[in-house]
């Protein structure tokens, strides 16, 4: 650890600890603090990979195998016997996971030259050329004062705690807790059916849990396209998801080992008993003891800190990122901003299109989109063609047994130019990427139609779709347009 520093980033989740590779690797001195402890040890790689996205997907993809095998391989001609899943092994599985990529990263930010401060961060003073930050070691070593030319504020985010529902850590727990379940619960309540509930709910249910999810909201998914949202809860409720719309939780209470939640939907009462319950209703911003007093941050009415669009705050050579600011709270709209800051820092012109930031819920189907949904496009004034394909006529997602779900495309009528791409579909968080690579490209819906798909593929699917858009779809028979 040195005194002064070009750059110090409090927080070592994935926009930090990006942040702090791309710094090393232009040259600069940098420290990365990070406070976080998992599994008894100090781990970079923040929520994502230590209690959030790379978890939960070791978990979805273990769920879905064993589903896979218990219920779907009899058409193949496969048969296998009485099917079992070892939890025990699952989560050790997952474990091992997180524990190579945090250790990964750490291997990482060292082979660049960049400190990893075991502690916590706080900015006392980001209005002088030299920033002081404060470092207060983890292993309760004495504080002391560090100066840097610049900072990057990357603590992130945690789960939002609701009154109603108070977690503790056994019964009740929030999305961390549920990643650790020692056996699979009988009946399961989610609260909230958004990415987090859908995917933990998911995980649950193939396993062989009751699962009910609540969402307070009257609309499923009300921020993808109205198509998708549709399609995506007739299959998750086709799979056995009970989800139940415009039903607010106003009380859960442990009552003997088992969780007693009450509900209200549209002013009928009702009384449900569960073995677990998990808390899923959002994040919020992580800003305890991250800015000092004097610190000089300006934040928003919501409580973030307030930056412009290359995430620099009020204060010249003070940035933030990530959940901290506006936008998505996504990992990868995270380490864009903050290779984007450190690269602003060293005087390049560079900036993040959040006109293709790529939303994915990893359920199975996935259900992913990128740019504007059909209703957006419309409530900005745009006329709007839109072309969709089903995926029970793409002939290797038949073969596969992934022929649910659709494609969809936005484009504006008057340009041809692609504003959103939208999927329920078996790998559909990357088969959105083709969107989004042709919107950075101000690509038209003609330039894909021109492309050659590869066939059989998924992917021909997209094709068809932008044919659709004008009425040119070859495996769906369309109504002619005017």
């Amino acid at each position: 650890m040195k005194d002064s520093y070009d750059l110090i980033i409090i927080g070592g989740g994935p926009g930090g600890y990006e942040a702090a590779i791309r710094a090393g690797q232009l040259g600069m001195s940098v420290a990365c603090i990070e406070k976080r402890v998992h599994k008894g040890e100090p781990a970079l790689g923040g929520t994502c990979l230590n209690v959030g996205c790379i978890p939960s997907k070791a978990l979805l993809d273990s769920s879905h195998r064993y589903e896979m095998i218990k219920d779907e391989v009899e058409e193949h001609g496969i048969s296998t016997g009485e099917v079992a899943i070892d939890i025990s092994k699952m989560l050790s599985r997952k474990d091992a996971i997180v524990k190579q990529l945090t250790g990964g990263v750490a291997a990482l930010l060292k082979g660049n030259k960049a400190d990893w401060l075991q502690g916590t961060g706080t900015l006392l003073d980001g209005k002088g050329e030299d920033k002081k930050v404060q470092f207060t070691p983890l292993d309760g070593g004495e504080a002391v004062t560090l100066t840097a030319k610049n900072v990057i504020l990357a603590s992130g985010s945690v789960p939002i705690d609701i009154p109603v529902a108070p977690i503790d850590h056994e019964y009740i727990v929030d999305s961390t807790g549920a990643l650790d379940f020692p056996e699979v619960p009988a009946r399961l309540g989610v609260i909230g059916a958004g990415v987090i509930g859908l995917e933990l709910g998911s995980v649950w249910r193939r396993l062989g849990a009751e699962v009910v999810v609540y969402e307070a909201m009257p609309t499923f998914l009300a921020a993808a396209d109205s198509a998708v949202s549709k399609e995506a809860m007739k299959l998750l409720a086709k799979q056995g998801l009970d989800i139940r719309l415009d039903t607010k939780v106003t009380n859960a209470e442990v009552k003997d080992g088992k969780v007693v939640v009450t509900t209200d939907a549209k002013g009928e009462t009702k009384e449900e008993t569960f073995d677990k319950l998990i808390v899923c209703v959002g994040r919020r911003a992580y800003k305890e003891n991250l800015l000092g007093e004097d610190a000089g941050v300006e934040l928003t009415e919501r409580g973030l800190v307030a930056v412009n669009d290359y995430c620099r705050t009020n204060l010249d050579g003070v940035y933030a990122i990530g959940d901290l600011v506006r936008g998505p709270m996504l990992a990868h709209k995270a380490m864009e901003e903050g290779m984007m800051a450190v690269e602003r820092i060293h005087g390049e012109k560079v900036q993040v299109n959040y006109d293709t930031i790529i939303s994915v819920i990893y359920t199975h189907p996935e259900i992913a989109w990128v740019g504007m949904t059909e209703e957006q496009a419309k409530e900005q004034g745009i006329d709007v063609k839109t072309g969709q394909f089903s995926l029970a006529a793409n002939g290797r997602a038949l073969a596969a047994g992934e022929g649910q779900g659709f494609i969809k495309v936005v484009a504006d009528a008057k340009t041809d130019r692609l504003l959103g791409m939208h999927a329920v579909a078996s790998g559909a968080g990357d088969i959105v990427h083709q969107g989004m690579i042709a919107m950075e490209f101000v690509s038209s819906i003609e330039d894909l139609q021109l492309m050659t798909f590869a066939h059989p593929t998924i992917s021909e699917a997209v094709h068809e779709a932008v044919l659709s858009a004008d009425g040119r779809a070859i495996h769906a028979i369309q109504r002619k347009r005017k």
